[in-house]
């Protein structure tokens, strides 16, 4: 995969993950295979797994394949292998860009940005989506016409808890069931991911950039999206919720009158590249 940081450095990265899912979605018997990971059955099973003592088994092999610095994390004893998945990270190493003109990444991840057309359709890896079937809401497709949508992919290497991207009122939590599929880009490559996969949103009355909305997207192998609150006044760069274990995606939804991305993720975007971020720095501003 290749991606690009904040200050232009091109990385080429293919892991065991990405070969896996290659595997997957180009091979006539690995889409065979994919047909049954996906099944509501083996999703629970690798649900209650993860959630076992015996999981832990995992845990520090995972942390030497993807040089996690655990240090960077707080302090625990992990009794499964989800509580290490979700765990949280020291404040000092997210630190949350407090600039009011500042729209701020909601989490880890590798970010695209994409115009919301007048025909309301994104184009994300060569596959079309309408922000309509994102949403399911007509009204509130139209409402963000001529606005910008950033995609935020997280990979297993990521932290996997996400945050508010503003203080302001958060509404209900909306929860649209799918089959679970990954996020990685050579999946996005072979069949409409964000169409089929779970996925939660909230509209959040934002205090500096207008209406935005939430979404976070579910994928395989992840047994659920969790979110803390709705219904509330939030705050920037509270915890907003977590996904236990798999690859995810969160997609922001911000009016014309919001937010306009940073100049280099319009361009890395352009030219083909994914921009490594992490949560609470600068992606976007007024």
């Amino acid at each position: 995969m290749n991606y690009k940081d904040r200050d232009g450095k091109e990385y080429i990265i293919s892991t065991s993950q990405d070969r896996f899912l290659r595997f997957l979605y180009t091979n006539r018997l690995g889409r065979s295979l994919l047909k049954v990971m996906i099944s509501d059955k083996v999703t629970g099973l690798i649900e209650w797994y993860m959630n076992t003592r015996l999981s832990t088994l995992k845990i520090d092999g995972f942390i030497k394949e993807n040089n996690i610095r655990i240090s960077d994390y707080e302090k625990k004893f992990y009794k499964n292998y989800n509580e290490f998945f979700t765990r949280r990270i020291k404040k000092s190493k997210r630190p949350i860009n407090m600039d009011e003109n500042a729209l701020i990444s909601p989490s880890d991840g590798k970010v695209t940005v994409y115009p919301i057309s007048d025909k309301l359709i994104v184009n994300i890896k060569r596959i079309d989506y309408s922000v309509k079937s994102l949403l399911l809401d007509r009204e509130l497709a139209e409402e963000m016409e001529g606005g910008w949508l950033y995609v935020i992919r997280l990979t297993v290497d990521n932290y996997h808890r996400y945050c508010y991207p503003d203080s302001g009122y958060q509404y209900e939590n909306y929860y649209i069931p799918g089959v679970f599929h990954t996020v990685n880009p050579v999946a996005l490559e072979n069949t409409s991911v964000f169409a089929q996969n779970a996925r939660a949103y909230t509209i959040i009355d934002s205090d500096h950039f207008g209406r935005l909305i939430q979404m976070e997207v579910g994928a395989m192998g992840v047994g659920r999206i969790v979110n803390h609150k709705e219904s509330t006044f939030v705050k920037r760069g509270e915890e907003k919720g977590y996904f236990e274990f798999g690859g995810s995606t969160i997609c922001l939804f911000v009016t014309k009158d919001g937010a306009k991305p940073d100049e280099d993720i319009i361009k890395n975007t352009a030219d083909g590249y994914e921009t490594l971020v992490k949560m609470g720095e600068k992606i976007g501003h007024i």
